[in-house]
């Protein structure tokens, strides 16, 4: 019989996946955020050029990537087409 303990030490804080300092000690939550009010303005733009490339997304969330991930993830959500590796860039989908 297998038993898997969560956490090795006794600070059960320590193993809290929420309080987990990402880059520049954001924790998840501050990371969705980010990348929430980053979408908002990166769909703005794509409304108004009509394309964003990755690198730009990149760019604008100061290479942070988990929250470029986040980001990207929020756009598609949204309705938007975020390409894939031979159209590394962000449009509108057009209905």
């Amino acid at each position: 019989m297998f038993f898997i303990e969560p956490c090795t030490n006794n600070d059960m804080d320590g193993c809290d996946t929420r309080t987990r300092a990402y880059k520049n000690g954001k924790t998840f939550d501050q990371c969705r955020q980010i990348a929430e009010t980053t979408s908002e303005q990166i769909a703005k733009k794509i409304n108004e050029t009509g394309v964003v490339s990755w690198t730009e997304i990149l760019e604008t969330v100061d290479h942070d990537e988990l929250v470029y991930k986040l980001t990207l993830k929020y756009l598609r959500r949204d309705g938007y087409n975020i390409g894939d590796w031979k159209t590394p860039r962000v449009t509108k989908i057009a209905v």
